[in-house]
């Protein structure tokens, strides 16, 4: 008889474990409805008015993260919850060309508003106007916004943007630097609002303490340990820790408050940076512990905003995680041969020139820093008196560990050079100002005889880019490449085997040249030895120019949809599979059969897609 009663009890317990963890769904459900329902209000902005039938996504991007280091940091457990999406078929993980230059805002450009035309770096010089310019100048950001946007509509539109280089369209923006004073975020809020959010998350206060303070340990050790035992992996160039903590901890927070919110209020499309991983594995490498262990806190943060995602339904979302492109391990130019590169070509020209050199001298962290102030001024304005005290002095005591050297206005600087170099990552473009349009390849051999064989002859230099009449000519230590419409014409070695795929480079290379404020030469960093390219910039991992990882991001999409990754070539044509499906309400390109989704149960591999 007890043998009778075993099954009926274990299906009573069973029975009643369901309903207990029933009732626990249906009282966290009802507090985190009540908590977001409050932030609605408190913040100001309303759900909005449009039908949310109407399928929404979330786009969010890691900063320089390549496939092949995804697939590294997954298998190494940094990355659990993005690898249990893949593991489980949720998600389809694929690898694609990001295009040249491999940099953040010729990217993001295609991908959010289907057009980086004329974005030939990071950081270039416009001979028509005099003008140095980079892509962390908001006032130059918002004129280069202004100009992209007018060929195809953003892909945000009605939506939000946080922390990007462009707003796609979005209706409200948070450090998106193409639109940053645009909006205030916590502009409608009453009273104590601010204060209100804070106590309704007291246990998510208490960690970002927690991480804010350990953060800034970290830093501190890094430091002395970087002064006892010097090497090119080293701790970050932020003015203060202060700042750092400020970027690692609370913007990372932020960014990610905003994106729940969004998700309950039921926004349309939400795309958010996290950039971090960027700034970390450029001074430690894209492989390090350092690197890696920023990764496990984004993969956190993409947890909590699809935990919210699963949970609130006024809208369904597709989630999709990328990065825009990947770093490739290097060693700076400076460091190998004692000088810039721009100091060399210096040395090089038979006559005495001016020389105007940048890298990467902008500071991201006081701009964030400014934004922050100007949020609490704005907040404090709202306050009565007593309740304006605190924020005042939490303001002030900002505001004194901002860099006063920091000004965006340096970094729009005009002046007139002979030679001007702007320096991205492995790819440097060089300007000479004897005339006011860009030099043909046989112009600049007649000016500078000397130069073009001291520069494809350093053993630093793996290629030069320069245009000839209607075409792009590619120069080597052993031969060279016109590059056509119809492909490489190749005399000698092939120059473009610096990349992993010489007939793929050949087309993005012919764009890259044809853009009207490309340099008159673009220089990119050879081979120091296999794996390693040489950086014009100071960093032990680098983008912005051509071979090894910093040409494969990745896209985690989910696997009701088929994306050909395989066949793209540059960012923009990923544009139409969002434009399509999202603000066309096109059907998707096809949807995956069952054995196409099975195929994601599988192990990771480094090698190859996982598919």
């Amino acid at each position: 008889m007890s043998a009778q009663r075993g099954p009926e009890a274990g299906s009573g317990i069973a029975w009643h474990l369901r309903k207990i963890l029933d009732l626990a769904d249906r009282i966290s459900r009802a507090y985190h409805t009540r908590k977001y329902r409050t932030w609605e209000r408190t913040v100001g902005h309303a759900a909005p008015t449009e039908d949310t039938a109407r399928r929404g996504f979330i786009l969010i991007q890691i900063d320089a993260l390549s496939h092949t280091h995804l697939l590294q940091a997954m298998e190494r457990g940094y990355m659990p919850f993005l690898a249990g999406l893949v593991q489980r078929g949720n998600a389809k993980l694929a690898r694609w060309r990001c295009g040249q230059p491999t940099t953040t805002p010729a990217i993001q450009a295609g991908i959010l508003h289907g057009d980086n035309y004329d974005i030939p770096a990071f950081r270039w010089y416009e001979k028509e106007r005099h003008a140095s310019v980079g892509c962390k100048s908001p006032g130059f950001m918002a004129e280069l916004q202004q100009r992209i946007a007018a060929s195809h509509p953003g892909i945000l539109q009605g939506g939000s943007s946080y922390v990007n280089m462009f707003d796609g369209g979005a209706a409200l923006s948070l450090l998106t630097l193409g639109s940053i004073g645009r909006h205030r975020f916590f502009e409608n809020m009453r009273g104590v609002g601010f204060l209100v959010l804070l106590a309704l998350s007291p246990w998510r206060i208490g960690i970002i303490l927690g991480r804010a303070a350990w953060e800034y340990l970290l830093h501190f050790g890094r430091q002395v340990r970087d002064l006892l035992y010097p090497s090119l992996r080293r701790p970050y160039a932020h003015p203060s820790p202060f700042l750092k903590v400020a970027n690692d901890v609370i913007f990372r927070e932020i960014q990610t408050f905003a994106a729940m919110l969004d998700v309950y209020r039921g926004v349309p499309s939400i795309a958010t940076n996290y950039n971090s991983y960027d700034d970390v594995a450029h001074h430690y490498g894209a492989d390090s512990p350092q690197a890696f262990r920023t990764l496990r806190g984004i993969d956190k943060q993409i947890q909590r905003i699809d935990r919210v995602r699963r949970r609130y339904t006024r809208r369904q979302y597709d989630l999709y995680v990328l990065s825009d492109h990947g770093m490739t391990p290097s060693v700076p130019f400076r460091h190998l041969y004692g000088m810039t590169i721009g100091e060399y070509i210096r040395d090089h020209v038979q006559q005495p020139v001016l020389l105007d050199e940048a890298a990467s001298g902008e500071d991201l962290a006081a701009l964030r820093m400014r934004f922050l102030v100007d949020e609490l001024k704005g907040i404090e304005e709202r306050l009565g008196k007593t309740q304006s005290a605190l924020l005042r002095r939490l303001r002030r005591f900002l505001h004194r560990r901002i860099p006063t050297s920091v000004d965006p206005s340096d970094w729009d600087l005009k002046r007139i050079s002979d030679i001007v170099v702007r320096n991205s990552g492995s790819a440097a473009h060089v300007y000479f100002n004897v005339a006011p349009r860009k030099l043909r390849l046989g112009e600049i051999a007649l000016l500078y005889p000397d130069l073009l064989t001291s520069l494809v002859e350093h053993p630093g230099i793996g290629m030069i880019l320069a245009c000839e009449a209607d075409c792009a000519v590619a120069l080597g230590k052993g031969g060279q490449a016109l590059l056509t419409p119809r492909g490489a014409e190749v005399e000698g070695e092939n120059p473009l085997a610096l990349a992993d795929e010489p007939h793929i480079a050949a087309g993005q290379l012919r764009d890259l040249a044809s853009f009207p404020h490309s340099g008159d030469l673009i220089l990119f960093g050879g081979w120091h030895r296999p794996g390693v390219i040489v950086a014009f910039e100071d960093q032990v991992s680098t983008h912005g120019g051509i071979g090894g990882p910093q040409d494969y991001p990745f896209i985690l999409y989910p696997s009701a949809y088929a994306i050909p990754t395989e066949d793209i070539t540059n960012a923009r044509e990923l544009y139409p599979f969002f434009a399509d499906l999202y603000l066309n309400q096109k059907e998707p390109l096809r949807l995956q059969t069952t054995e196409d989704r099975s195929s994601l149960s599988g192990p990771l591999s480094v090698k190859g897609d996982v598919a």
